[in-house]
């Protein structure tokens, strides 16, 4: 009888599942319209006072993207006295979208991979995941496997996309 030879174990090929560089850490919004008298105009002394006065220990630990859902005209430095005190709970904030900050959050897991795992390595990038901009996620694991490996591929290892391939000197 014939024994069983999995040659993809056997040709040293890395599979990486996208979804392990998806974000775990709860996220939660600040939208300063709330802020806002009558949702539009900002009020420099009563802002003071919300940013002086709310809990901003429900932040800690946690990833914050800070927005406005109003069309209004909010200064910058509002923003900047909003991600000061977030600064003193949490180091993951955006202002943007929660598809910002998630993004951000990729980036952060990927660079944080230890990159001499892959030198050399031939790399399989699985393309199915629910991870939030997969196109993102998989060019930014690009941009960070590309300048150590051998070679980076797409899909799986019955059936891949070459992507990169480094040219021999």
């Amino acid at each position: 009888m014939t024994e069983i030879v999995n040659r993809v174990k056997e040709s040293g090929l890395i599979s990486l599942d996208l979804a392990s560089y998806k974000p775990s850490m709860e996220i939660m919004s600040i939208d300063i319209a709330d802020i806002l008298w009558q949702r539009l105009v900002l009020k420099e002394k009563d802002f003071r006072a919300w940013v002086k006065d709310h809990d901003w220990k429900q932040y800690t630990g946690k990833a914050v993207f800070v927005h406005c859902s109003e069309d209004a005209i909010v200064p910058t430095w509002a923003f900047m006295l909003i991600c000061s005190k977030l600064h003193e709970e949490t180091e993951n904030y955006v202002i943007g979208s929660q598809l910002d900050l998630e993004k951000e959050l990729i980036r952060k897991n990927i660079q944080s991979d230890d990159i001499s795992k892959y030198q050399d390595a031939r790399i399989i990038i699985k393309g199915c995941s629910d991870i939030s901009a997969p196109e993102f996620a998989m060019v930014e694991l690009l941009r960070f496997l590309q300048p150590v490996t051998k070679s980076v591929m797409y899909g799986e290892p019955c059936s891949t996309v070459p992507v990169f391939k480094r040219m021999r000197s």
